[in-house]
């Protein structure tokens, strides 16, 4: 019987060879697949925006953010964000928000439904619809409890529980009730506040300084707010004393030493004495900037000095203040940029243009963004569905 197999072997191994195949080896394991290589965004080597600026840019649906020479800061991408502030920013993914460092790393996971910057190191945020606040480690500080709330100024928060507003301190307790039908945030130590129709100013114990009396109200700037009484609006010291009594159908705030104002639909500038620097002559009028303002004769914008002559002829569309030297302008429905001879430092041809912000501005041209520097040549190109401007 041995035999016999062995033979039946012998004769199987020669049919192999005699057919010219030779016996097949023991099959081997696959060998693991290689790994995919990632290859990372282009990144600039000097990113960081704690020392440069960085613009937030959306391409599709994604945001992201870019560098001063176009290159993404960093790979991660956002379902929404917002432009940094003191070197954070809030981004959103999966539907809540949270806050990135500078090199694009969570310094507090998105976990809130809503989200605003921080103000005096504390954020507000979101959960359930109601509003509390953070610290910079995305500890809850002050529980969500609040319908509406305020950044936090001069060491208080203005918030809302249901129709009234009252005013916190840092650990959230009360320093003045819910009580309010509107607030303002404060401003030399005062803000204004109405119940019922008529405005006043408190303090943050929320003592009235000047009692309710006016028909609107504003901010204190430089130690005076505006004031209206009837349809007249004037100014008044933090005493409540009139500095120039409702005299102007509107006004606006001082700046270098006058405040632009409106009698008879005109408008003209005074000092703070309410006296008449410049008459009333012009159709609108901005806040001086610069030594310059901008005013409308007619359809068209142009610029005076504080002698209230021009230094640049009405001859634009529209036009802006100046920041850095230059103003952006518009004739007809393209921007550009003057400089305060009312020279073109580069013409008008952009659908919307942005002031300038760490040496470049946001431009738009049909329905892409990008970034020009001060001689209008691109340094970004127009690439993106949306954009902000630098920020750091």
């Amino acid at each position: 019987m041995k035999k016999t197999v062995y033979l039946l072997f012998i004769c199987a191994l020669f049919s192999v060879y005699a057919s010219g195949q030779k016996p097949k080896p023991p099959k081997k394991p696959f060998p693991p697949a290689p790994e995919k290589k990632v290859t990372p965004a282009e990144t600039s080597k000097n990113s960081s925006p704690g020392g440069n600026y960085v613009a937030l840019v959306r391409s599709g649906k994604d945001w992201g953010y870019i560098d001063q020479e176009g290159h993404y800061a960093f790979d991660r991408q956002f379902e929404n964000a917002r432009p940094f502030v003191n070197g954070l920013a809030r981004v959103r993914m999966t539907g809540d928000w949270g806050f990135i460092d500078s090199e694009g790393n969570y310094v507090i996971n998105p976990q809130f439904e809503n989200a605003e910057d921080f103000s005096e190191g504390l954020a507000r945020i979101a959960k359930f619809k109601k509003w509390g606040y953070i610290n910079k480690t995305g500890v809850i500080v002050i529980n969500p409890q609040f319908h509406d709330a305020e950044d936090f100024q001069e060491g208080v928060a203005r918030v809302r529980m249901g129709t009234q507003w009252g005013i916190i301190e840092k650990n959230g307790s009360y320093v003045v009730n819910p009580q309010f039908h509107a607030l303002g945030p404060f401003s030399d130590g005062l803000a204004r506040a109405r119940i019922g129709k008529d405005w006043g100013y408190i303090d943050k114990s929320g003592s009235w300084m000047i009692n309710p009396q006016f028909d609107d109200a504003e901010d204190f700037n430089s130690g005076l707010a505006r004031v209206k009484k009837g349809t007249q609006w004037g100014f008044i010291d933090k005493l409540g004393n009139y500095i120039i009594n409702p005299q102007f159908e509107a006004v606006g705030n001082f700046q270098e030493g006058l405040a632009r104002a409106m009698k008879m639909r005109q408008w003209g500038y005074i000092n703070e004495k309410g006296s008449w620097m410049i008459n009333p002559q012009f159709d609108n009028a901005g806040d001086f900037s610069d030594g310059f303002a901008r005013v409308r004769k007619g359809k068209d914008w142009g610029y005076i000095g504080s002698s209230g002559t021009y230094t640049v002829n009405p001859q634009f569309s529209d036009a802006e203040d100046f920041n850095r030297d230059v103003a952006r302008v518009r004739k007809g429905t393209q921007w550009g940029f003057i400089n305060k001879k009312g020279l073109y430092t580069i013409t008008p041809q952009f659908d919307q243009a942005n002031d300038f912000i760490g040496g470049l501005a946001l431009v738009r041209k049909g329905v892409r963004y990008g970034f020009i520097n001060d001689e209008g040549k691109f340094v970004v190109n127009l690439i993106y569905n949306d954009a902000n401007d630098f920020s750091k």
